[in-house]
Order: C-alpha cells, then sequence, then structure tokens
C-alpha cells in the first residue's frame, strides 16, 4: 500500500501513558505560532525518534540507512488554527548554504537554512507523523491525494488536476497512532471546528550523505 499510494497509518505505535510523558515535554515550549522546526536535539525526542523507526511496522517503511533528519511540532486547535493548501514539501534543513545548480528554493526558517535538494533525494525521503492526542474530522487531519508522490514535483495547476481525478483521504488518527507519509505527496489540511487539541510530532528520515557535500542540520 505505502509503494503504491505514498501513506499509511499506523495503530498503537505509542502506549498512552508514552503520550502523557510527551505532552508533559510539549507543555514546556512557548509557541508563537503553529509550532516549531526545532525539537530533534532534544534528548527526549531523539530518543522518541530512535523508539519510533524501531516500531515493526515503521521499520519496513522508513529504510535501515535513513537518520532522523528533523522533527517538527505542530499543535492545532480551535484558538491556535490554520489550514494549509495543497502542496508537496520540496524544502530538507541543511546545516550550510552550498553553491550549486542543482540546488534552488534557499529559505531561512527559525534560524535555519532549508534547500530544495534534487528530486532523487526527495524520493527517498518517508515523514512519520506522530499523534499525541487523537485526530478526528474535526480537528483538522491531514488530507492527501493517493499516489501523487510518483508524480514528481508538481506544479499549482498539475496537482488541481491531479485532486480532480483522485479523492483526498483524511488521515484520521488515534492517539498514539502515526500516519507515515512520502513528503512528495499532495496533501493539505483544513481548520480544525471542534474543540479538542491536535498535537503532532512530524518525523523526517532520510539518507544519511546528501549530494553536493550537503549536510542535514540536525540528525539522530
Amino acid at each position: 500500500m505505502f509503494q503504491e499510494q505514498g501513506f499509511e497509518i499506523v495503530r498503537s505505535i505509542l502506549t498512552d501513558v508514552e503520550c502523557a510523558e510527551i505532552k508533559a515535554e510539549l507543555a514546556k515550549f512557548k509557541l508563537s505560532g503553529a509550532g516549531t522546526r526545532n525539537l530533534l536535539g532534544t534528548h527526549w525526542c531523539t530518543a522518541l525518534a530512535a523508539k519510533v523507526r524501531l516500531h515493526p511496522t515503521i521499520a519496513r517503511l522508513v529504510p535501515q540507512t535513513h537518520i532522523a533528519a528533523q522533527c517538527t511540532y505542530f499543535e492545532k486547535s480551535k484558538e491556535r488554527n490554520w489550514l494549509v493548501s495543497l502542496h508537496q514539501d520540496l524544502s530538507i534543513p541543511v546545516a550550510a548554504r552550498i553553491d550549486h545548480p542543482g540546488l534552488s528554493g534557499w529559505s531561512e526558517k527559525e534560524g535555519g537554512i532549508y534547500v530544495q535538494p534534487p528530486l532523487s533525494v526527495l524520493e527517498e525521503i518517508v515523514a512519520v507523523r506522530v499523534h499525541i492526542d487523537p485526530c478526528g474530522h474535526d480537528d483538522g487531519p491531514l488530507k492527501v491525494v493517493p499516489g501523487t508522490h510518483t508524480l514528481g514535483i508538481i506544479g499549482p495547476e498539475a496537482g488541481l488536476i491531479a485532486r480532480s481525478k483522485t479523492q483526498e483521504v483524511p488521515c484520521i488518527a488515534e492517539q498514539g497512532s502515526a500516519v507515515v507519509i512520502r513528503p512528495l505527496i499532495l496533501h493539505a489540511s483544513s481548520k480544525a471546528s471542534g474543540h479538542s487539541l491536535r498535537r503532532v510530532l512530524h518525523f523526517v528520515f532520510g539518507p544519511k550523505v546528501l549530494p553536493y557535500g550537503l549536510r542535514w542540520q540536525t540528525a539522530a
């Protein structure tokens, strides 16, 4: 399913007790926006990345040679709310800027450097979205367009055409479950309309060695 569809929901990778412990760690962060991209440097998050990838199903989906390269925390609620239009994730966090014609889209986010690497790198990346809370239809779940990860880098117009041919699938997830995706899959999310919290840890796993002398910003 994962190779063809570009996503898979994996249930019960964390217990309720483990989710409660993570919530206690997340409560220490003072957020100014939707979340933060810089969690992987913390000890507990590094340990969690190692635990997540050892889950039997996750281990099947994430190559053994991959490393954890980033963890982004998203917190969505009726008070802290947003929507994301249909897109692909095309940028990765790197340690320094490298001048090379194969690299584009340089940007800075939360003090870190991001770049769009070659398609061959993007095709290798696997993202694991760990749900610390339940996420139902009213909680602004991730919506994906199955199979679009195989189409390469898609422009806005082609993306709309692809969505018109294939129905979006909302990724409804229980607490402690994970949504595993290929970042090239077309995906979006709507605003939350319920009254619950939707806290997600979005781990990026990628190849240890990057081309053109690039290095990951942080790695575990």
